[in-house]
């Protein structure tokens, strides 16, 4: 193709004059000169428009033009209009003209003002605002302010563009542990914190542990709740609390607990590997719910010098979060009782199938962690098991805090009296232990585990201040383990054997007493047998006895033996 000439009527000539009478008498246009190929949508365009003008002066002329714009996905006027270009200017009248106004703003500076202010001040602090919420916003200003004109979605997008875009740049962080790179966490309070040792920043969150657990009698309990505590720079568990109790500050104390000091398991439990991870955090990185927002949470967190930070938003927690599904696919839906929210339709199938009590189901969960979770590597930390970048990572480790120190903030506590004998009861149990003996009737405070309260640690209150008293084993159980949910359901089910018990003799004495009267009003009674059937005159004692006389028992004095031997030098 050397050159291309056009005219209206469609027919190729090679002059400057019509080539017979009819045709065009407008100048035809070169419109290539053969270099360069053309594009695409020109093409199609002159393929069209050469076609249809063989079908001007036919009576299908209208159908075929309405064809050949649907054909281009045009309107009929815009291809007149590409019709009209073609034949005064040849190829450049098929191609799309730019604006006039291209590159420039068709936005009034007003209007970008009160775009970019709307969506700044919607993104402050905790709020979160979108591009096609500000959209609205205009639309809704526009309707106020009485305009038919004001900037399109598309028009609040391009504005935005550049915004979020650096947005997005400041928040950037890549993953930590490939070299030269790091972490940060951004507080609610606008605080950066840079990720850059272990023990600097844990996190916490609960979640409902997909699997259903039973009690020791086989009933189901139903799904425990799990809380974790992550450490930020090596993503390695530091430690978590199992049960049944819903998410709050208690259980949230716990799980510290639990991550703050050195582990220990008994026999049966032991994992193959150390879990080596303990410590006090410089930070507590958690959302804003209740459970980390309460007084008693920052009362521990003054006392432990931790400083509570809260997410900007729910999203940031994926350290925290992430462990929950990785559990659930790789150990929770390995055990029986596994359920989801797929699930349900099979709900009484899961719950016939599930057979782990939760002392088993925390044995199991602590082996996986020591043994599989914590020494896999992260997948942004590369090679380095979670818990080997934990060792590595740690500043000088202060030495272990003092358990009972940790008991008086950390571990859930109730109120007792101590009975005759040094004896206390809680939780349908009997507890005793030595020195009690010397505080009888006096109230004293309980601070237990509830994973096992068959050891009790007694606290007596002395001003502003409990000091530890002695250790209180349950009765019989010494060395068994019982937790607060199997004691619980082992009371509900000795209730409702009562209830039932009790409802029987009831409905009995309602049944006799009105058959009673029936026989009385119809005279079947005669008033000797009422008589003699009178529960006063059957019950009543022909004499009364002289009272007992009472005596008060003498001031008893209890001395600590322990405290004596000291005392007079006679310990070993």
């Amino acid at each position: 193709m050397t050159s291309t000439v056009a005219r209206a009527n469609g027919e190729n000539f090679s002059g400057t004059e019509p080539a017979e009478k009819g045709a065009s008498t407008e100048r035809p246009v070169e419109v290539n000169n053969g270099t360069e190929p053309l594009p695409y949508g020109v093409q199609r365009r002159l393929e069209v428009v050469q076609r249809l003008q063989s079908y001007q002066g036919r009576a299908d002329y209208g159908a075929e033009q309405t064809r050949a714009a649907q054909e281009l996905g045009i309107s009929v006027r815009s291809l007149q209009r590409f019709q009209r270009q073609y034949r005064g200017r040849g190829l450049e009248g098929l191609k799309r003209q730019e604006r006039s106004d291209q590159g420039q703003p068709r936005v009034s500076e007003d209007w970008r003002e009160f775009i970019l202010k709307t969506y700044r001040k919607g993104n402050r602090g905790m709020r979160a605002t979108s591009r096609a919420q500000v959209a609205k916003l205009v639309e809704s200003r526009a309707a106020e302010l009485g305009e038919a004109e004001y900037p399109s979605r598309r028009s609040v997008y391009r504005i935005l563009a550049p915004e979020i875009k650096q947005a997005e740049q400041k928040q950037k962080r890549r993953a930590i542990g490939w070299s030269g790179e790091t972490i940060k966490l951004k507080t609610r309070e606008g605080i950066e914190i840079d990720i850059d040792y272990s023990n600097q920043v844990w996190q916490c969150d609960h979640t409902p542990a997909d699997i259903l657990v039973v009690d020791r009698q086989g009933e189901v309990l139903g799904r425990p709740t799990l809380t974790t505590v992550v450490d930020t720079y090596s993503r390695c568990i530091m430690g978590f609390h199992l049960g049944m109790e819903r998410p709050s500050a208690v259980v949230t104390c716990l799980a510290l607990r639990h991550a703050i000091l050195p582990k220990q398991y008994r026999s049966g439990y032991e994992p193959k590997n150390l879990w080596e991870s303990y410590g006090v955090p410089q930070y507590l990185y958690t959302d804003a719910g209740s459970d980390f927002t309460s007084a008693h949470i920052d009362q521990v967190a003054n006392s432990l010098g931790i400083v509570l930070c809260l997410r900007r938003r729910p999203a940031e927690g994926g350290i925290v979060e992430r462990p929950f599904g990785t559990f659930n696919s790789e150990f929770f839906s390995t055990l029986p009782g596994y359920t989801t929210r797929e699930m349900k339709p099979h709900l009484s199938q899961i719950k016939a199938e599930a057979c782990l009590t939760l002392e088993q189901l925390e044995g199991l969960l602590v082996r996986y962690i020591v043994d599989n979770y914590n020494q896999q590597p992260d997948a942004r930390v590369g090679q380095e098991s979670r818990i080997g970048r934990w060792q590595s990572g740690r500043m000088a480790q202060a030495s272990p805090m003092d358990e009972r120190e940790l008991d008086l903030l950390l571990m859930r506590q109730d109120r007792r009296r101590v009975y005759q004998g040094g004896h206390i009861r809680f939780a349908n149990l009997i507890y005793q232990g030595e020195y009690l003996g010397g505080y009888v009737g006096e109230e004293v405070v309980l601070r237990y585990d509830p994973r096992d309260i068959t050891r009790l640690y007694v606290y007596r209150q002395q001003g502003s201040k409990d000091v530890f008293l002695t250790r209180a084993y349950a009765l019989n159980l010494e060395a068994e383990r019982l937790s607060l949910a199997d004691a619980k359901a082992i009371s509900r089910r000795l209730r409702e054997a009562r209830e039932s018990i009790t409802n029987q003799s009831v409905l009995a004495e309602v049944r006799d007493r009105q058959q009673f009267v029936e026989d009385v009003l119809a005279g079947k009674i005669a008033p000797a047998e009422r008589q003699a059937q009178a529960p006063e005159a059957r019950d009543r004692p022909e004499a009364s006895e002289p009272p007992v006389e009472r005596r008060p028992l003498p001031d008893i004095r209890v001395y600590d033996y322990d405290q004596l031997r000291h005392e007079y030098g006679l310990t070993d």
